[in-house]
């Protein structure tokens, strides 16, 4: 078996696709969570908290960083830039909770399915004729 035959039947496989799709679909959601958290939240919660921006949250590591704005301040010198990890905290919180949403779901749905009664088999109406005979001749 030649490698390209058998790295195409690996490539084929379900779960190689399956995992593609999703690594595909994770990545459309971490932009969406970036948006929810950069434009609609943390505005928010800097407006709650008296218009600051936690985006720009840092401690100067430097006597020659004097700039009050994080990209500037970078470019001075180093900086402990501890309101974008807060940031990436809420960001990753956010998408933790809507995996565990969608994992439970997902878990009461395969409960409800396992809890269905099976339906008997259907049977034949060749066996079940015969059976009444014999049922007939027992009595």
């Amino acid at each position: 078996m030649s490698i390209f035959k058998e790295f195409r039947e690996f490539a084929l496989k379900g779960n190689v696709v399956d995992l593609a799709v999703g690594v595909i679909i994770g990545a459309a959601f971490g932009t969406i969570v970036s948006s929810l958290v950069d434009d609609l939240i943390m505005p928010l919660v800097g407006a709650a908290t008296g218009g600051l921006d936690f985006s720009n949250y840092f401690f100067p590591l430097s006597d020659a960083v004097t700039a009050t704005a994080l990209d500037a301040a970078r470019e001075q010198g180093a900086v402990f830039a501890y309101g974008k990890f807060l940031t990436a905290v809420l960001k990753f919180a956010i998408v933790a909770w809507v995996i565990f949403l969608i994992v439970k779901g997902m878990n009461t749905m395969k409960r409800k399915q396992e809890a269905a009664p099976e339906a008997p088999p259907e049977v034949p109406a060749d066996v079940k004729l015969l059976t009444e005979i014999r049922d007939l001749l027992k009595k």
